[in-house]
């Protein structure tokens, strides 16, 4: 039986040939000496099927702005609001205050959106003297006197532009209430039927 003559283990590198360099840990080899195994094998094409590309994620969607306000931060945004606009209505249409009612109604609408849920019942509370405060540009300049039968007039004519607003703010505030109550008996019964289980 022929056997096959063994050559000799060389030790160290061959004359004839440069040293390999050492493989980076990342390129195949962990750093103990082992072969590094990929998290995650790569994907292999099936044979007849496309190959799928990549879709791009779409686009963030843009939500309006809602931020949470304070009881305070709710009565400065709206009476700001409300004495700058009564600025604006005197400087473009004169004491015009049927305009500066009609600005009335979304001012109330974002105070009760804005408004946190801890200070809701602020809301309806808030738009009535902000709209007071904005009526300040828009009454006739007669002294003491005048100015506080102006401010009484004003308040009087427009009386539905004052309790339109004040109504939808209290509407708004009062689905937002209810839906928090829902919110809380819901956690409330999943609560109680874990606590069960």
């Amino acid at each position: 039986m022929e056997q096959h003559r063994t050559r000799p283990a060389r030790y160290g590198p061959r004359r004839d040939r440069p040293p390999r360099p050492p493989l980076p840990p990342q390129a195949g080899r962990a750093p103990g000496g082992g072969v590094a195994r990929s998290a995650r094998p790569a994907a292999r094409p099936v044979p007849g099927r496309p190959a799928q590309a990549r879709r791009p994620a779409p686009p963030a969607a843009r939500h309006l702005p809602n931020p949470r306000l304070t009881g305070l931060g709710g009565g400065l945004f709206c009476g700001f609001v409300m004495l700058t606009l009564g600025f604006l209505v005197a400087l473009l249409f004169g004491p015009v205050q049927t305009v500066y009612g009609v600005l009335f109604l979304p001012v109330c609408v974002l105070t009760a959106l804005w408004v946190r849920e801890e200070d809701l019942l602020t809301a309806p509370v808030i738009v009535p003297i902000a709209f007071a405060l904005g009526l300040l540009p828009l009454v006739d300049d007669g002294g003491s006197g005048g100015w506080l039968m102006g401010m009484v007039t004003g308040l009087a004519t427009q009386a539905g532009w004052l309790y339109g607003g004040t109504l939808v703010a209290g509407a708004i505030v009062l689905g937002r209430r209810m839906r928090m109550i829902r919110v809380i008996n819901r956690r409330a019964a999943a609560a109680r039927s874990r606590l069960r289980a």
